[in-house]
């Protein structure tokens, strides 16, 4: 009887050892994704707006925005926040290659190549020089770190590629506030930015470096010094400051983002809509975690007193 005991004991605890694990796999994780600027806006954020307004083309109003489109299709624009390396780990001059800083080096599981294309009618953000701005990044997900603040130097030429050696440091930015929903569109982390003088067109460059995984985010931004406040040119509509640009696609939930599955990114279990609905998801895989666990010790314990009965038949 003792031993019988024993072993009914142990195979409850290894039936419900299965079940608490079967009920933690099953409760949804949160999504992650990433970010780029969003003020001064990057390429690939201005271009994703450029596409809302014509959504019923699916093709950008921009030629810049409109030839990258064409060359790796709107995927990478609908994915505009995950210009990334997942094993960067603060790398940049030496291992992201000059001419691929806007595509974080090829490296990302969508192809931004296009991003990194030399011309200068990508859309673009007018600003003063010297003055001081609030910088806006994306928090498409939420992501310790640092940030890594780059201007192109003086007398820079915007009809040669962009290379680590055309750029000056400005600032290192850690863990700054964040402002709006993580996931949506306009949400974003901010902090401000005095800028150095410039005239003329640059680019500003920013590495956003995680401090709880290898992962690194990068982000380029085509602005003008002529005296602007943040206005953009470039889009469809013509001129539009910087409040106008923000609120494009505010009320729009970006169904069109797509889960990452490549190599490295296995904790990217969704993105887009499946990020706005986790939350309400959550909430309901409770009962249904429950339900599965007491499933499983159930099925445990028929188990354990089908054996105890047949062992009394035969003993």
């Amino acid at each position: 009887m003792a031993i019988h005991s024993i072993r009914t004991r142990h195979t409850l605890a290894l039936a419900a050892a299965a079940g608490v694990a079967a009920a933690v796999l099953s409760v949804p994780s949160p999504a992650s994704a990433h970010g780029v600027s969003i003020m001064p806006g990057s390429r690939t954020n201005l271009c994703y707006k450029d596409l809302l307004q014509n959504g019923s083309t699916q093709m950008p109003s921009n030629p810049a925005c409109a030839d990258a489109v064409r060359q790796t299709g709107t995927t990478p624009l609908y994915n505009w926040f995950a210009v990334l390396d997942s094993n960067a780990g603060g790398r940049g001059a030496g291992y992201v290659p000059d001419g691929k800083l806007c595509s974080a080096g090829d490296r990302s599981p969508y192809d931004f190549s296009a991003y990194n294309a030399v011309r200068t009618d990508w859309p673009k953000t007018h600003l003063t020089s010297g003055a001081t701005i609030q910088l806006k990044y994306s928090n498409w997900a939420a992501h310790p770190g640092k940030f890594e603040v780059y201007l192109t130097k003086s007398g820079w030429n915007p009809n040669q590629a962009l290379a680590w050696g055309d750029l000056d440091h400005l600032q290192t930015v850690t863990d700054p506030p964040q402002n709006g929903g993580v996931g949506t569109n306009e949400g974003h982390y901010y902090w401000n930015l005095q800028l150095p003088q410039r005239s003329g067109q640059h680019m500003l460059f920013i590495q956003w470096i995680r401090s709880d995984s290898q992962e690194n985010f990068f982000s380029c931004s085509d602005v003008v010094f002529d005296g602007g406040s943040g206005e953009v040119t470039g889009l469809a509509g013509g001129e539009q400051s910087a409040a106008e640009v923000e609120a494009l696609g505010a009320d729009v939930e970006n169904t069109k983002a797509d889960p990452i599955h490549a190599a490295g990114h296995t904790e990217h279990a969704a993105a887009g809509e499946e990020l706005a609905a986790s939350g309400n998801e959550a909430a309901g895989a409770v009962p249904a975690v429950v339900a599965g666990l007491g499933a499983v010790v159930f099925a445990g314990g028929a188990m354990v007193f089908n054996r105890s009965r047949r062992t009394r038949q035969h003993g």
